[in-house]
């Protein structure tokens, strides 16, 4: 390995390494409006951790929308089941605001209650029940999510997180997508789709 060789910057001038490589390993998003100062370690040496993540085997990615995660490929039965959940989630989350008139780009200044939460469901009944999730097991999404970087818990709710912005490019893609398929009949995009979605898990 050539790992020396990659670094621009000494590894004794890069003190939250362990700490960034636990968190990414976990399969957690780093948010910078979340955790702000380990923001700013990684923005300051961006090409270091990048470098010596790849020499691991590993593929760090930072989007300049304030998020960064360990991306793959590999997916269990398990992780699939939690990423559909979640896309699901959030696709609920994001219709239900648009139908308030709501700017879908500034996700980061909505809050999340309990009692919102339970006027989704009802509104979406039978799309959640068909995946087995009910306004408890909402809840308990949104805690996963927290815990994977997606949103930030509050003493009265939640508040979605830059690192949901992978999932609303999905979304949006799906969008266009559609509306390509609608105006070229004979174009096949379905494959297309096919692989956004095995793209999109909790790497």
């Amino acid at each position: 390995m050539t790992t020396p060789h990659l670094l621009t910057t000494p590894l004794a001038q890069m003190p939250a390494l362990a700490e960034l490589f636990r968190l990414f390993l976990s399969g957690k998003h780093l948010n910078r409006m979340a955790e702000p100062a380990l923001w700013a370690e990684l923005e300051k040496h961006e090409p270091s951790y990048v470098g010596l993540f790849a020499a691991l085997g590993f593929e760090l990615r930072l989007d300049a929308r304030g998020f960064a995660w360990f991306h793959s490929t590999d997916a269990n039965s398990n992780i699939g089941k939690v990423s559909r959940q979640l896309a699901l989630l959030f696709m609920v989350i994001f219709d239900e605001q648009a139908n308030a008139g709501k700017a879908l780009q500034r996700f980061t200044d909505w809050f999340i209650d309990r009692e919102w939460l339970a006027e989704v469901y009802e509104q979406q009944k039978d799309l959640l029940d068909a995946e087995g999730l009910s306004p408890d097991g909402l809840i308990d999404l949104l805690g996963r999510a927290s815990t994977l970087g997606f949103a930030v818990a509050e003493p009265a709710g939640w508040r979605l997180l830059p690192a949901v912005c992978r999932y609303l490019d999905h979304f949006e893609g799906l969008a266009a997508t559609s509306r390509e398929d609608d105006n070229e009949p004979d174009v096949g995009t379905e494959d297309n789709a096919d692989d956004v979605l095995s793209d999109e898990e909790i790497d």
